[in-house]
């Protein structure tokens, strides 16, 4: 779990560490406001895939379309993270997954839920496609998985090249064809 007491601590460290005074009138509450951010920002580290798709299992079994081959998409997700390198905001984020169904669909909105969870933790894109294909694959047992995100990435943007980019990543499971997202 986030320690709430040693983030207020460390804040007030990196005040110091940047030169100014954390008993300033407008930085006196900054510590522990900072660390109340923080503990939203990275809920998701106290969970690990396993009990994220408990959380957020909720599957319908009511027709003959969920043993078809009909093909599930939620596109646009919009999320955000924090690179593990620098700590850096990855932002402009978002993620399409899609699957086949086998027996099971997902609530669309557990899709959404599942990928802002997996972003609130100190990530590399690549790993969050990871997470969510894992966890929508423990859900809803689907053979056939993919999860497209494209985001920015502060760490280029903002430092270094300095310069706006896109990063796409895919991870998949099965035999959805990466067009079936563009």
């Amino acid at each position: 779990m986030i320690d709430k007491k040693k983030l207020e601590h460390a804040f007030k460290e990196i005040i110091e560490a940047l030169g100014d005074d954390p008993k300033r009138e407008g930085l006196i509450d900054t510590p522990r406001r900072a660390s109340e951010m923080y503990l939203e920002l990275f809920e998701g580290m106290n969970y690990t895939n396993d009990e994220i798709a408990v959380m957020f299992d909720k599957t319908f079994s009511e027709d003959r379309l969920t043993d078809s081959k009909n093909l599930v998409i939620v596109k646009d997700i919009d999320i955000f993270s924090h690179c593990e390198h620098h700590l850096a905001l990855m932002y402009d984020m978002t993620v399409d997954i899609a699957y086949i169904p086998n027996g099971v669909v997902i609530g669309l909105s557990k899709l959404a839920r599942i990928a802002d969870m997996v972003a609130k933790r100190l990530q590399l894109q690549e790993r969050i496609g990871e997470d969510i294909l894992y966890i929508v694959k423990k859900i809803t047992n689907s053979n056939d998985i993919l999860v497209r995100i494209e985001g920015c990435h502060s760490c280029v943007t903002a430092r270094g090249i300095k310069k706006r980019s896109k990063t796409v990543t895919f991870a998949k499971l099965g035999n959805i064809s990466e067009e079936v997202l563009r």
